[in-house]
């Protein structure tokens, strides 16, 4: 477990000495926030692409319309590799217009995993879907293909996995098994994909967001890229979906039914074109940082770290850790107060508890058996993970872990 630290530093944090010495040289003033307030970066490009929308506007002859809406749409379009490319005021919006493309009956199904946030598992009970929860497998942390094709049904309209973290969901093997088990009055159950935390990932050859009916990415301050702190995009390859979001976000012109404003600003736009331009070296400096943290701790028997299948490209939103089963619960969660209180570390659980604590979804959700979800979200640790992080910060997050974990378990033995 040695990283070099600059030029020529070696770093072992086995060595109780040498972590020590970290924790005393690099402790934080100000707690980095557990999921970071700014996923990307800003540079004043972004700040006069802002400003140059903006006075370009002041022709009260223009106003704020313009062609950057239909530019970033067709760039990012071309950056998924799909006909067509949505821009909408958040990723929120799109799942719910995803769940409205199904036109969903009383007792229509989705199957969606569990551990997520609650979004996408509002998106369905929104329309009046039946929310039928599935297992994550241990290791992606992602949707369970097996255990989905246990769970699917003559009633099931559609597959949602979601990326918890920033690694693609398998969806070659979801679209495989929509295929196998068709609606008797729809045909294949569609997969939709929830790709707010992996814009930028890449799964067998494609950038998430080719693969499947139709994939919803979040432009959230939090997220990859961002535009202005709020946005989304949906891709698809089909143009009646297509042609019903874009009516759907204009108060539903063009197709002569409902409809309300879910429009993205010029402004946001004209940002979100630069951000774009930058995303793989956003995605680049995640993986970095990731890397360097896997060296770090690769050696500490008691954290199961995150997994990047070799035909994947995880972008690393979030750096899962998980510990034992056996301390789940209590001394996962006297680990995380460890790291605040102690070390000014923060973490965060990716929401992994929520389908336990919203009282909307377990409303809806009663009597579903989801034991693995169960335990994995009493595992599952998030220590902060930023791009642009300096090494220093990330070693000293790291240090953390290790001190704290070796603390756990010598009061074991006492």
């Amino acid at each position: 477990m040695i990283l070099t630290i600059g030029v020529n530093k070696m770093v072992d944090l086995l060595d109780e000495e040498e972590r020590k010495e970290i924790l005393k040289k690099w402790r934080p003033k100000v707690m980095p926030p557990a999921e970071p307030l700014l996923g990307g970066w800003y540079t004043e490009e972004e700040v006069e692409a802002a400003v140059k929308a903006i006075r370009d506007s002041m022709d009260w002859h223009v106003g704020f319309t313009g062609n950057e809406i239909k530019e970033f749409e067709k760039t990012f379009a071309e950056y998924i590799g799909t006909k067509y490319a949505i821009s909408i005021n958040g990723a929120g919006t799109g799942l719910d217009m995803a769940m409205m493309c199904l036109n969903l009956k009383p007792g229509d199904e989705v199957i969606c995993p569990a551990i997520n946030f609650k979004a996408a598992h509002l998106a369905i009970l929104g329309q009046g879907g039946k929310l039928v929860f599935c297992e994550v497998d241990p290791k992606t942390l992602n949707v369970d293909p097996d255990d989905v094709e246990k769970r699917i049904t003559p009633r099931t309209r559609a597959i949602f996995p979601v990326s918890l973290c920033g690694l693609s969901p398998p969806l070659d093997d979801l679209l495989e098994i929509a295929e196998n088990h068709p609606h008797p009055k729809y045909g294949p159950p569609k997969v939709i994909i929830d790709a707010a935390r992996c814009c930028g990932a890449e799964y067998r050859g494609t950038k998430v967001g080719k693969k499947g009916w139709m994939t919803i990415f979040s432009f959230h301050t939090m997220k990859i890229i961002t535009t202005l702190g709020e946005g989304g995009m949906i891709t698809t390859d089909d143009p009646e979906v297509a042609k019903k979001i874009i009516a759907w976000r204009q108060f539903g012109s063009g197709i002569g039914g409902w409809g309300t404003n879910y429009k993205m600003t010029k402004v946001q736009a004209a940002v979100g074109l630069v951000q774009l331009r930058k995303i793989d070296e956003i995605v680049a400096h995640r993986r970095k940082i990731a890397f360097q943290r896997n060296e770090l701790l690769k050696d500490v028997p008691e954290l199961t770290l995150p997994y990047e299948p070799p035909d994947c490209k995880h972008v690393y939103y979030l750096y899962p850790i998980l510990v034992p089963p056996d301390w789940a619960g209590e001394k996962r969660d006297r680990l995380e107060k460890m790291l605040v209180e102690d070390y000014n570390v923060g973490y965060f659980d990716a929401d992994a508890r929520l389908y336990k604590r919203d009282q909307y979804i377990i409303e809806h959700t009663k009597d579903q058996r989801i034991p693995i979800s169960d335990e994995i979200s009493e595992r599952i640790l998030c220590p902060s993970l930023q791009g642009f992080m300096t090494e220093e910060e990330n070693t000293y997050i790291c240090a953390a872990i290790v001190d704290a974990v070796e603390r756990i378990k010598q009061e074991k033995t006492k």
